[in-house]
């Protein structure tokens, strides 16, 4: 799989470890920044992790920020993208089986390099079921998104 990654200053160091880790477990990376630990805006690399994904440059994204919730936020905000914010492997795994989710958010000021190896080893590992009631619940998901697409 090609996988995304980005982050912001306060995610850099987690970053640059899992940029290593996950190509160690044979994916390719494209890194979108932050490239230093100089004062960036989330947003940003929110944005640029989830255009890679919903443009079909990575099959998924891990984005990370000091709590993991702006970035979290921000990537919800296109049409398309299933951001979970995940601090355990149960939801890193089970937000792919059951909600196809397709970014992995985690705080770096919040979980080690360690729990974080962990959650992307669930995530990119884990595949969609596809069962009927996932499905249902999908396109309850893009209809609320095409009511709501403007943003708010």
């Amino acid at each position: 799989m090609k996988i995304v990654l980005g982050s912001d200053h306060a995610g850099f160091d987690l970053k640059q470890d899992l940029a290593l880790f996950v190509r160690d477990l044979g994916h390719d990376i494209l890194d979108v920044g932050a490239y230093s630990k100089d004062p960036v805006d989330y947003p940003d690399f929110s944005e640029a992790v989830s255009l890679a994904v919903i443009e079909g440059r990575a099959d998924r994204g891990i984005l990370i920020c000091g709590s993991g919730v702006g970035a979290s936020v921000a990537a919800n905000k296109i049409p398309g993208i299933r951001a979970g914010l995940c601090h355990d492997t149960y939801s890193a795994h089970q937000g792919v089986e059951h909600d196809n989710m397709n970014i992995l958010v985690m705080g770096g000021r919040v979980i080690g390099e360690e729990l974080a190896r962990e959650l992307v080893r669930a995530f990119l590992a884990a595949r969609f079921t596809g069962e009927e009631r996932h499905l249902r619940r999908l396109e309850k998901i893009k209809s609320i998104e095409s009511r709501y697409g403007r943003g708010v």
